[in-house]
């Protein structure tokens, strides 16, 4: 095995964090033309229809996986009616920030259902972390109205929704019964379908004609798909490593507090990308001593 082919990984979890910190500003634009509830539809439902050529054949699998991935669905359901939520009241490069948490419930997640352990390094780096997420949302600037506790709280519910889906992949993806592009087919599908009766339930139709008038939908889409799909291949490869994995998507945030500064002009920009590169120093210190 070659250099390139032992480490195509590495760049391939790079291209997943590019995606997802990008999303987070096409999300924001998304929801500047059209309804929340209609932009999840319409994200999720495009999402499946790119998911469709990876899928191979969608039911050969365990009819008990139907509803391990629509358990996993639901969570993520609730996650993104969260995260777009506060995606609308604060800026999105504080949520950028906010996201990192996921490290913290991850490794928790480890340590209480995996039975992994940390060391005295992995202790210090994940309080780093902790550290920085307390300091982003001080307010020293009083150029920028104060993100509500209220806010913050729901973001890091929102991390944490995602970090138990993260762990359901993972217990999935270890079996042979399924394939990633299975996975990816009923889990879109699932979330379609999902947002679809939730608008009904709201008495609100669904705005198929944004799918063309929006482009902002359609490229969160692509960005959702290309973005799984290279991360879902590189954890397939087996010299991949998952704790590498988890400090090189941290890449997102960076890319979120980037654009929110290119996309919305947002203030503290400096400060929040020293908050960032702090926590992942920290992130670096636990997977170094891992």
């Amino acid at each position: 095995m070659n250099f390139i082919t032992e480490y195509i990984w590495i760049p391939l979890v790079a291209i997943y964090g590019i995606c997802k910190g990008s999303r987070e500003g096409v999300k924001k634009k998304a929801m500047e033309k059209d309804s929340m509830m209609n932009v999840l539809f319409l994200y999720t439902l495009i999402g499946f229809l790119f998911s469709v050529p990876f899928a191979g054949n969608p039911f050969d699998i365990p009819g008990i996986f139907y509803l391990y991935i629509f358990i996993k669905s639901f969570v993520i359901f609730l996650s993104w009616i969260l995260s777009f939520s506060v995606i609308k009241k604060m800026p999105i490069s504080l949520y950028g920030v906010l996201d990192m948490s996921r490290v913290l419930f991850s490794t928790f997640l480890g340590i209480t259902v995996l039975g992994e352990v940390l060391n005295i390094p992995q202790i210090i780096g994940l309080s780093i972390v902790i550290i920085g997420l307390l300091l982003v949302n001080t307010n020293k600037n009083n150029n920028e109205e104060k993100v509500r506790p209220l806010y913050i709280l729901v973001a890091v519910i929102s991390c944490l929704l995602n970090s138990v889906s993260a762990l359901l992949d993972k217990l999935l993806l270890k079996s042979s019964l399924i394939t990633s592009g299975q996975l990816q087919f009923w889990f879109m599908f699932f979330m379609a379908a999902m947002y679809l009766v939730f608008l009904f339930c709201k008495k609100e139709k669904p705005n198929l004609s944004s799918s063309y008038k929006n482009l902002w939908i359609v490229l969160l889409s692509v960005l959702l798909i290309l973005g799984d799909r290279c991360l879902f291949i590189a954890n397939e490869m087996p010299q991949s490593k998952l704790t590498i994995i988890t400090l090189v998507k941290q890449c997102s945030t960076l890319v979120t507090i980037v654009l929110g500064k290119i996309m919305f002009n947002e203030k503290r920009f400096i400060f929040r990308l020293s908050c960032a590169i702090f926590m992942i120093g920290g992130i670096m210190l636990s997977v170094i001593f891992n």
